[in-house]
């Protein structure tokens, strides 16, 4: 939901460009930079030949009889045994699909006999813990007030991802509920899944609410990954472990079936290693479900196949604003990161328009944490009426009573004040609700994103997604202090949001985000996807225990 240095090039064969590192080269590299990793590498780890491999990599192997969709999974599974259930023990995934290798075999038939499906046909994905699936996986959203709970349909997005031919081998575990149980909860953990961790520094928070899907892309547990977002909950993880996310138009992916907090900001989105592979999981979760009225539009407003939006040159020409007010300024490291990435947009042929800052930012924050709370009372009954009469739960009121009489295990760390403060809230007719809806909208949208763009003729905007990924701290929950965060504007205004790596900070990654006006998913994808080839900023996590700054990161302080 709620957002609640660089020696990540040493370890154990990271990959750059796809080009390998001696142990000659490791040592060299941690003797120049001052710092020395390499023992804080778990000894566990081992090489992993589908590190940094793209969907289109995926499939050139199995083009090329090198691999299958069952060998694909099954290396993939045994990298969620080793790095996820052993080794740094990331905690990434929830659940593991039982039926995951005879999917595999029955879609390496169908290619034998005709052409793939398209690019996902055989590839392994991931969906979060929150997304329901028809089949011997449970969907609990980390809770035990949902555990073995069995839905009785896909969700819409499972149904398009497995019509596509995708295996889907795993749920990801979450920030529980999505983030919206308390305000002093720690991103990433769950009761029934624990905490999960950062795969370049385990002390790291891996944000959320999406934080299995971030954690398990980073680390290379399978090709793409399905997130979800109410506010940041795509984005901010996608920072904070290195990836592109992309928040799409509310309306351009289908909710049915997805645990929800608030339908007026609720969307699935894809999360990614590269701009091409969010590109082609977006091709494949869009569009309009008949069960959800929101999508009417998702077929003729959206585009069919995202990737046609690819092109090294999109920046040419581009008008491109800084939004900096509230955005930066929280920490100078953050900002020299970018300030780079504004250098590089310049020289990718962007005109830079600095600053074009959204004149409401800040006037919405309250009325949003309303509307939230009242859907959330009123949106949540509505899921369990779908999971039909075999529902655990039927209120928000059953889970708060769940939660105290089983305080020890679901509340060892926060409690359920956010959940308490829903719970107070009357129905989708009062004024007070009607009225923060009206707001959100009119400061998000029109006065504020629409106004700056209109403004100055802009194509999108760009800001700082977040600070780079700050402790795990069970006893203070997130700590947000020095930290902006960029994904409330598109969140509340239900407007598309992409975050791309952009440089690191002590070694942990921070993103850029590209956002503008509704629908504007293929003009952000080529942007994005232009900065992205042109500055290559993704590198690969190394499991260190904590993050250490290099020796040109402690001079910039």
């Amino acid at each position: 939901m709620i957002k609640a240095r660089n020696c990540a090039l040493i370890g154990e064969k990271p990959r750059i460009r796809g080009v390998g590192r001696s142990p000659i080269f490791l040592l060299a590299f941690s003797l120049f930079c001052g710092c020395h990793p390499q023992s804080q590498i778990p000894s566990s780890i081992t090489t992993f030949d589908l590190d940094e491999a793209t969907v289109a990599d995926l499939q050139l192997r199995m083009a090329s009889g090198k691999e299958t969709a069952r060998t694909l999974t099954e290396k993939y599974l045994a990298r969620i045994e080793a790095i996820d259930r052993g080794g740094p023990t990331l905690r990434s995934v929830i659940e593991l699909n039982p039926d995951a290798l005879s999917i595999a075999d029955a879609l390496d038939d169908e290619r034998k006999g005709r052409e793939p499906r398209g690019p996902l046909h055989g590839i392994p994905v991931l969906i979060k813990g929150n997304i329901a699936t028809a089949d011997r996986m449970s969907t609990t959203a980390g809770s035990l007030a949902l555990e073995g709970s069995i839905a009785p349909h896909d969700a819409f997005i499972v149904k398009q991802l497995r019509m596509a031919g995708a295996v889907i081998i795993g749920k990801t575990n979450l920030s529980e509920w999505a983030n919206i149980r308390s305000a002093h909860s720690s991103s990433g953990w769950s009761a029934i899944g624990g905490q999960t961790k950062n795969p370049y520094a385990l002390d790291r928070n891996p944000s959320g609410s999406s934080s299995g899907s971030g954690s398990a892309i980073s680390a290379n547990l399978a090709a793409v990954a399905v997130g979800t977002e109410t506010d940041g909950s795509i984005v901010s993880p996608a920072n904070n472990n290195g990836l592109v996310g992309i928040k799409p138009t509310l309306g351009m992916v289908s909710r049915t079936g997805i645990i929800p907090i608030a339908h007026s900001q609720d969307t699935a989105g894809p999360m990614a290693r590269t701009v091409t592979d969010a590109a082609i999981l977006l091709s494949v979760l869009a569009g309009t479900d008949v069960s959800d009225p929101i999508t009417a539009s998702a077929t003729s407003m959206g585009q069919h196949d995202y990737t046609a939006s690819l092109d090294r040159d999109g920046l040419r020409g581009a008008r491109i604003g800084v939004v900096r007010e509230r955005f930066m300024g929280y920490s100078a490291e953050v900002d020299r990161v970018m300030e780079a990435a504004i250098a590089d947009l310049k020289r990718l042929g962007a005109v830079i328009v600095d600053p074009a800052n959204i004149p409401t930012l800040g006037q919405f924050d309250e009325s949003e944490m309303t509307v939230l709370l009242y859907e959330l009372k009123s949106d949540l009954p509505k899921y369990f009426a779908w999971l039909g009469p075999k529902s655990p739960m039927h209120s928000l009121a059953d889970v708060i009573a769940f939660n105290k009489r089983h305080a020890a295990r679901e509340m060892p760390f926060f409690g359920q004040d956010l959940f308490e403060m829903s719970q107070a809230k009357g129905p989708l007719t009062d004024q007070t609700y009607l009225d923060a809806l009206a707001l959100n909208r009119r400061l998000a949208g029109p006065e504020g994103i629409d106004a700056v763009m209109d403004q100055y003729q802009l194509d999108a905007l760009v800001a700082p997604t977040s600070c780079e990924a700050w402790l795990t701290d069970h006893a203070n929950g997130d700590n947000w202090t020095d930290c902006g965060s960029s994904s409330s504007p598109a969140a509340v205004a239900g407007y598309p949001h992409i975050t791309v790596p952009a440089g690191q900070v002590n070694g942990l990654p921070v993103g850029i985000s590209f956002f503008g006006g509704a629908w504007s998913e293929p003009l952000l994808i080529k942007y994005a996807f232009a900065y992205e080839q042109g500055t290559m900023h993704r590198t690969v996590p190394m499991f260190l225990d904590t993050a250490t700054p290099s020796r040109d990161e402690s001079k910039a302080r």
